[in-house]
C-alpha cells in the first residue's frame, strides 16, 4: 500500500499497485473501528475495479461489527443523500471520481453526510492500516447476506424538490455522461420534465472509451460543445465519472467552469433568500463576491475540497456553496454537493429569465477575465509556494493563505495551491482585462519555473 493514497478529503490511488483488495478491506475494518459507526451504507461507481473493491471493503466493515446496506451502482451524491435521509451512521462510495480508469478509491462520510477529512479521521485510519501489517484478519467468506436498498425514486423526488418541475419544459438539452454513472440516472430525472434529452456517452463503461470523465479539462467536452451547436440545443451539460459535478455549455458551444456558474446560482438563490451566507473557494473570486454583495448576501472564502466546504457550511449555516471545480453544495441537501440540483436550477433559470445561457453569462464574460486552471508538475510544492510568495509579498495589495497562496492586486490576482489528489501545483488567475491577464500569467509562470531560489 502507498500511504499517499490517503488524501485530505478522500482515499485515492492506482489499482492495484497503490490501492488493492487487502488495503480496502483494512480501510473498511478501521473505518468502522475508528469512527464507531454501526449501521452503514455503501455504494460504488462503474469502474472496472469497483465491484471487487466494494466486496472487500464490505468484508472489512462486517468483520469490524458493522451492519452494511448495499446501495448498488450509484452516484456519489446519492450516497450522501442516502446516509442523511435514512439515518445511517456512515456512508461510503467506492470511486475515484474524475481520475483516469486505472484509479480507484474511497469516499467516507458519517451520520448526516458529514465528511471525514484528513484531520477528522482519514489520516488516523491510514496510520491504523499501516500499523496492521502483521495483524491477522479473518474476513467473512462472502457478503451475500447484506441488505440492498434502491434509493433512486426517493433521490429523484428530492432533487426535483429544488425547482418547479412543471415550469421546466420546451428545452432541448444535450448531456455528456462521459460513460460514467450519470447515464444511469438522467433518463429517470428527465422523465419528470417536459424537455428533450439528447444523450451523449450514456453507456456506463469503466474504461471511459470516449474521453476521461473530467469536464474541468475542456478537451474532454469538445464532442459535447460540437453536438450542442449541431442539434441547436438550448444547453449542454457534462458530468464527471461519479456524477457529483456538472459543467455547463451554452447554446453557442461556450464552456463554463464553476466560477461564473457559482455567481449565477448565488444570485438566483439570494433573490428568494436575502441576507444568507454563501461560501466559495479562493481560486477565482471577484465575480462571485461582487454578485453576492450586490444581492445583499454574505460572501465567505473557504479552503477548497468537499470536506472543508461542508464543514464550513455547517459552521456558518450557509445556504449554498460553489467551487471552481463545479462542486455545488446546498443546505437543504444536507450541506452536501450534488450534480443534479444545479442542472435543474439552470434549466429553470433559463426558462424564468427567458434568455439563453450565453446571454446570461455575457455580463460576467465581459467584466471578469479568468484563466483556465494551469497545472505544473513539481517535486516540492512548499518550495514553489515560498518562492512565489517571496517574489510578490512586497508588491501585492494582499497576500493570504486560506488555501495555498492567494495574491491580490487592484487589477489582477491569482491563487496557487498544491493538488490534494495529484503531484501538481495549480495556478488560477483573474484580471480586469485579457491583456492584463495574459501579461501577468507569463510573469507568474516565470517565477514558478525559476531555479534561482
Amino acid at each position: 500500500m502507498d500511504p499517499a493514497i490517503f488524501k485530505a478529503y478522500d482515499i485515492r490511488g492506482i489499482y492495484p499497485t497503490q490501492i488493492n483488495e487487502d488495503t480496502v478491506a483494512k480501510i473498511g475494518y478501521f473505518y468502522v473501528k475508528f469512527t464507531k459507526v454501526i449501521n452503514i451504507c455503501v455504494g460504488r461507481d462503474i469502474r472496472i475495479s469497483s465491484p471487487i473493491l466494494f466486496e472487500h471493503f464490505v468484508k472489512g466493515a462486517l468483520l469490524a461489527g458493522a451492519k452494511v446496506t448495499d446501495l448498488g451502482v450509484i452516484a456519489t451524491d446519492m450516497v450522501y443523500f442516502a446516509t442523511a435521509k435514512y439515518g445511517f451512521d456512515g456512508g461510503v462510495q467506492i470511486t475515484a471520481s474524475h481520475n483516469p480508469k486505472e484509479y480507484n478509491g474511497v469516499k467516507l462520510v458519517l451520520r448526516d453526510a458529514k465528511p471525514l477529512s484528513g484531520d477528522s479521521g482519514i489520516y488516523a485510519i491510514r496510520d491504523l492500516v499501516l500499523g496492521s501489517a502483521n495483524q491477522k484478519f479473518d474476513y467473512p467468506a462472502s457478503i451475500d447476506g447484506i441488505e440492498k436498498l434502491d434509493i433512486k425514486d426517493d433521490y429523484i423526488n428530492h432533487v426535483l424538490s429544488f425547482v418547479d418541475k412543471d415550469k421546466i419544459k420546451g428545452l432541448k438539452v444535450v448531456i455528456d455522461a462521459g460513460n460514467g454513472i450519470a447515464g444511469t440516472i438522467l433518463p429517470d430525472v428527465f422523465s419528470h420534465l417536459g424537455c428533450e434529452l439528447i444523450p451523449l456517452y450514456f453507456e456506463p463503461d469503466g474504461n471511459f472509451p470516449n474521453h476521461q470523465a473530467e469536464p474541468l479539462d475542456e478537451e474532454n467536452v469538445k464532442d459535447l460543445e460540437k453536438l450542442v451547436v449541431e442539434r441547436h440545443a438550448d444547453l449542454g451539460v457534462a458530468y464527471d465519472g461519479d456524477a457529483d459535478r456538472c459543467f455547463f455549455i451554452d447554446e453557442k458551444g461556450g464552456y463554463s467552469t464553476g466560477y461564473f456558474i457559482t455567481a449565477m446560482l448565488a444570485k438566483n438563490i439570494l433573490k428568494n433568500h436575502p441576507g444568507e451566507k454563501i461560501i466559495h473557494d479562493p481560486r477565482q473570486i471577484w465575480a462571485i463576491e461582487d454578485t453576492i454583495n450586490s444581492m445583499g448576501g454574505v460572501s465567505i472564502i473557504s479552503k477548497a475540497g468537499h470536506a472543508f466546504i461542508k464543514e464550513r457550511m455547517r459552521q456558518e449555516n450557509a445556504i449554498f456553496a460553489g467551487e471552481l471545480s463545479s462542486h455545488f453544495y446546498f443546505r437543504e441537501n444536507y450541506y452536501a454537493d450534488n450534480g443534479m440540483i444545479p442542472m435543474l436550477m439552470m434549466l429553470e433559470h433559463i426558462i424564468t429569465e427567458r434568455k439563453p445561457l450565453s446571454q446570461l453569462l455575457a455580463y460576467y464574460r465581459s467584466k471578469y477575465f479568468a484563466s483556465p486552471e494551469i497545472n505544473y508538475k513539481v517535486s516540492d510544492v512548499s518550495k514553489i509556494l515560498a518562492q512565489v510568495e517571496e517574489h510578490y509579498k512586497d508588491k501585492a495589495a494582499r497576500v493570504y493563505h486560506i488555501d495555498g497562496l492567494s495574491v491580490d492586486f487592484s487589477n489582477w490576482r491569482f491563487n496557487l495551491r498544491g493538488s490534494n489528489t495529484e503531484p501538481l501545483i495549480r495556478l488560477n488567475a483573474e484580471a480586469k482585462s485579457q491583456e492584463i491577464l495574459d501579461k501577468q500569467l507569463k510573469e507568474v509562470e516565470s517565477v514558478i519555473t525559476s531555479e534561482e531560489f
